[in-house]
């Protein structure tokens, strides 16, 4: 009776620890599952498809698989060009000396031959001991979102003019400030300067970019301010406004006109009939037609 209440106990005590080895793989698999969500401020860095210089075409790796790089170093950073998650300011990378293999790539860039595709991870990844670790040839394309350079200039024999302002433009997930934040969507852009002409660049020159970061925590675009200028449509505001302004302008010009200008006349052409010889008394409507009644039509007036 013992012996079998023995083998019992041990049964069960096997039967806990298998289901405990099952729990604990079961958590072990959630959590390498579980991706890894941005904070505030950390940095993300930037990763672009390797390309040839002699036809721009993209460079593929031994299994096949597109080439990723880092990007150019960055002098402010002496580190490839990362963005700060969430933060809005502007960043400047100067990339100290233009290479002649990278100068020949700014051609194909420049003249829309090929473009600056780069990439960003839609989240932290995390390598097997739970750090981060972000390699740039890996290729899982739900891990990255595209970031291309839309590098505007003119192509010259010698140089290039190039428009090295930017706008950087990053869409997240509602819940920015939360844990589960992701990218969905970013672009980066160059903006023509009013103030001052294109950057000339020749090889050795530096190049440096100053870029204005934006973020947005809604897939959708923000409110467009072409409303204000009257664009984008057929009645906004603005037109309202201008129609009223306008309106107020037409009559203050009017009563200026008839107070100024065309009251006085009258005055003084009344003042003329009050004064002037004739017959009669002359009628202020139609003045120096003497042969009128005081009411200013024909005959000597109501008879009794």
């Amino acid at each position: 009776m013992l012996l079998i209440k023995h083998r019992s106990l041990l049964f069960l005590h096997g039967i806990g620890a298998l289901l405990s080895g099952l729990f604990s793989l079961v958590e072990a698999k959630a959590k390498s599952d579980e991706k890894a969500s941005y904070v505030s401020g950390q940095a993300i860095p930037v990763s672009c498809l390797n390309r040839t210089i002699d036809t721009g075409e993209h460079i593929t790796d031994s299994a096949g698989q597109l080439q990723y790089i880092p990007f150019p170093t960055c002098n402010e950073t002496n580190r490839p060009l990362e963005l700060l998650f969430g933060v809005e300011k502007d960043t400047n990378c100067t990339i100290a000396a233009i290479s002649d293999e990278f100068f020949h790539l700014l051609e194909f860039y420049v003249h829309n031959d090929a473009p600056l595709t780069c990439r960003i991870p839609t989240h932290p990844l995390l390598s097997s001991t739970g750090t981060s670790a972000i390699s740039p040839s890996t290729t899982i394309a739900e891990d990255y979102i595209p970031l291309i350079f839309a590098l505007a200039g003119t192509l010259q024999s010698s140089h290039l003019h190039i428009n090295t302002r930017m706008n950087v433009i990053l869409h997240t997930s509602p819940d920015l400030a939360k844990e589960d934040a992701d990218i969905l969507a970013a672009t980066a852009y160059s903006v023509p300067s009013l103030s001052r002409n294109s950057t000339k660049i020749v090889i050795g020159d530096p190049l440096s970019l100053q870029m204005k970061v934006k973020w947005y925590t809604t897939p959708s675009l923000p409110p467009s301010t072409t409303q204000l200028s009257g664009l984008g449509g057929h009645v906004h505001f603005s037109t309202v406004v201008y129609c009223l302004l306008s309106a107020g302008v037409g009559v203050a010009a009017s009563l200026a006109y008839f107070r100024g200008v065309e009251l006085p006349r009258r005055m003084r052409r009344y003042g003329k009939d009050r004064i002037g010889g004739g017959g009669g008394e002359r009628g202020y409507a139609f003045p120096g037609s003497g042969a009128f009644g005081m009411n200013g039509y024909g005959g000597s007036g109501k008879r009794d």
